[in-house]
């Protein structure tokens, strides 16, 4: 038997995490000295209207390796032989990855893999439901693992963001500080690669934008017709995911589509009206 263990950066639909008996560790959002984990403590409604006021930048933190520990625990309570894997948002994103393998290696007696996905909220979501789906399938572990090492490799996210202040204070750009000069009036295009988040282009209008978004995930396709699962989120922004979710499937063969919202934990770093939109290649 194998379970699945993630971070709460995927921000797959709750019934999504039911069906499957996902466990998620919260990642969590300050406010000063008030410490909320995104799961129960801050609705993703609350947090951007809290956003918009705050006088402070918010910060982030990662799970604690005692949050992981527990949730290995609770599911090795019911059966000690379970085996688990734990995806993780991008270790060059966060220490979450870190804390995860720290927590397992606390338990030597039991069978847990810790897996850097090198990617977050939809590149990360993507992942944990496929794994999951192979477990549904009673598919072996080492058949999961070798589908996640290739989507890992094949996942392609695009972002857009409506600037790049909350991501410069965040510390989360890296080679995107590029971008920073003259943004004004000017849209964000960012990616997700080997881990780290760069920067595409940058573009007039949201229109434009997020038919860039499309023609970049076009782009990584072996041919046009290639089916793919795809993902598109939104930050405070859903009249806008819908729309992209219109594009998404009226450009790709997709055979699996999910929409969310980014939680705090993401949105901290992105800022309201950002969108993201990711597609994975299916085997052939």
């Amino acid at each position: 038997m194998v379970r699945v263990v993630t971070d709460s950066s995927c921000y797959l639909p709750a019934d999504t995490l039911r069906k499957y008996n996902i466990s998620v560790v919260p990642l969590k959002v300050q406010f000063g000295e008030e410490t909320l984990n995104e799961v129960t403590g801050i609705s993703s409604q609350d947090f951007y209207r809290r956003l918009s006021t705050a006088q402070e930048v918010p910060t982030t933190s990662q799970p604690s390796a005692g949050e992981f520990r527990v949730a290995y625990q609770e599911i090795l309570a019911d059966n000690p032989d379970t085996e688990i894997i734990a995806l993780t948002v991008s270790s060059k994103l966060s220490g979450t990855y870190n804390v995860a393998t720290t927590a397992a290696t606390a338990l030597p007696q039991a069978n847990i893999t810790v897996f850097d996905s090198l990617s977050a909220a939809l590149g990360l979501g993507l992942m944990t439901v496929t794994a999951a789906e192979m477990v549904a399938s009673a598919q072996p572990m080492a058949d999961i693992l070798q589908r996640l090492r290739q989507m890992r490799h094949e996942i392609s996210v695009v972002l857009m963001v409506e600037s790049l202040d909350h991501l410069r204070r965040g510390g989360r750009i890296g080679a995107a500080t590029a971008l920073l000069g003259t943004l004004l009036k000017t849209k964000p295009i960012l990616t997700i690669a080997e881990g780290e988040i760069k920067p595409l282009e940058r573009v007039r209008t949201k229109k434009k934008a997020m038919i860039h978004l499309i023609v970049e995930l076009k782009s990584k396709l072996a041919t046009p017709d290639q089916p793919v699962q795809a993902g598109v989120m939104h930050a405070a922004a859903s009249a806008d995911m819908e729309i992209l979710v219109q594009m998404m499937q009226a450009h790709f063969d997709v055979t699996r589509l999910f929409a969310a919202e980014f939680g705090p934990v993401i949105g901290v770093h992105l800022g309201p009206g950002a969108l993201g939109a990711g597609i994975c290649p299916e085997p052939g």
